[in-house]
């Protein structure tokens, strides 16, 4: 696994990013915040530093604040982000596992989350409801079950506690079955995710079938301009956040090295003219494109804090 580590690039993308309130200090959403956390604390892991768990620390405790409800935590600050998605939730019980590392208390905090929001997302033997309502009393209007999203809390759950949340892990696993050889993803984002999800496994099963599947589709999305499209039908649709998604996945699996750069570049000099020129998910995720660090299984970083 040759994965990036651009700390220099990382670093000044953070005094950037704080000098203009995007992020950390900018408004809450749980995806960036979670890719944010692992970030946070890739940086201590490569130089040792303390400051970094105790922003990583600090995040936390502003996602509890902001966006944490009786049970669950709130996709985003603003006003539209309302309701809870799980693979959102996923992505942050693999932030608080990261984080566990150091700190044990927040694996235990991960998996307090599991047992809040397990119950209420799963279907049992049909699937995982994609997007619930605030409290978690049913699924937000106009949403079904999610493709990819007992894939997402397999493997968060394993990397909490294996034995804590076996019946979990059950639960999810066998979703899993039922679906992963007939699963085909299209999307840029979700084929980024699952080849990192089949990272963890690699020998498993649905991770085998599930890796070769997307790398396939993924050739077809390639644009000779440096990006990845949006989705094979969408040929000139591209977002910048996504490909660095792609960017992780291809990472994760050691493929393509060539077009991770291509992207990376590309991305570098390209404005979309929206407002994703200056949202924090844009620029954390090209973070985590340059500098995966420990959202790669195998990379350092296990010493406890206590």
């Amino acid at each position: 696994m040759n994965a990036l580590r651009d700390k220099a690039y990382v670093l000044a993308k953070l005094e950037w990013m704080r000098k203009n309130r995007i992020w950390p200090n900018g408004l809450r959403y749980l995806w960036t915040d979670a890719f944010g956390v692992v970030l946070l604390v890739s940086l201590h892991a490569e130089s040792g530093q303390d400051e970094y768990l105790s922003d990583a620390e600090w995040v936390v405790a502003e996602v509890d604040r902001v966006l944490g409800r009786e049970r669950g935590i709130r996709i985003g600050e603003e006003p539209d982000r309302d309701g809870q998605y799980f693979h959102y939730l996923a992505m942050w019980l693999y932030a608080l596992s990261v984080l566990g590392r150091y700190i044990p208390s927040y694996r235990e905090r991960g998996m307090e989350l599991v047992k809040q929001i397990h119950p209420a997302f799963l279907v049992p033997g049909h699937g995982v409801i994609w997007k619930m309502k605030e409290d978690l009393s049913g699924s937000y209007p106009g949403y079904g079950l999610g493709a990819l999203d007992a894939f997402d809390g397999y493997i968060s759950y394993r990397m909490l506690d294996e034995k804590v949340l076996a019946g979990e892990i059950a639960d999810m696993a066998d979703l899993m079955n039922q679906s992963a050889r007939d699963l085909v993803i299209t999307q840029d984002m979700g084929l980024g995710m699952m080849l990192w999800l089949s990272h963890f496994y690699p020998e498993e099963s649905w991770a085998v079938i599930q890796r070769q599947r997307s790398l396939l589709v993924l050739d077809r999305m390639w644009r000779p301009q440096g990006h990845f499209c949006r989705e094979p039908r969408s040929p000139e649709t591209k977002f910048a956040f996504t490909n660095y998604g792609i960017s992780l996945g291809l990472q994760a699996v050691g493929a393509m090295p060539h077009r991770v750069g291509e992207i990376n570049r590309f991305f570098e000099a390209h404005r979309s003219g929206d407002e994703y020129d200056t949202s924090a998910i844009t620029h954390v995720m090209a973070c985590t494109s340059h500098f995966p660090g420990l959202m790669l299984r195998g990379s350092t970083g296990s010493r406890s804090r206590g």
